[in-house]
């Protein structure tokens, strides 16, 4: 059975992003339903798996990242308005029986993902 996990990476200073806001949609027909709404631990992942099981399923998702308040909340003198704020994620799962692991690796000038397992 499948698990969707993920992860924050603050590349300013090479460490977990922590208390990261991460919000999971499911994306049906161009709507968007909020799955569920965590906050990042001291290794900037979530406490549990995201979805697991037979509440991960073949689909469309968004997972959505509070950046701006994270680098906020770090003291980092930002612009306004911020030029990295929300990230979006959007990825589709095509088989729910292997691990979706979808990390952000972040800075306030710049974001990039990958496939992990």
């Amino acid at each position: 059975m499948g698990k969707l996990s993920t992860h924050v990476l603050d590349i300013t200073v090479g460490k977990p992003g922590v208390g990261v806001q991460v919000e999971l949609y499911a994306v049906n027909a161009g709507e968007k339903i909020l799955l569920k709404t965590e906050t990042t631990n001291n290794d900037g992942r979530c406490n549990a798996p995201l979805l697991e099981g037979d509440s991960l399923k073949p689909g469309l998702y968004e997972l959505v990242f509070a950046a701006g308040d994270y680098f906020d909340k770090q003291g980092v003198d930002l612009p306004s308005p911020k030029f990295i704020d929300r990230v979006t994620l959007a990825f589709g799962v095509a088989d729910a029986s292997q691990n979706y692991h979808v990390p952000l690796v972040v800075s306030p000038w710049a974001y990039s993902t990958y496939r992990g397992s």
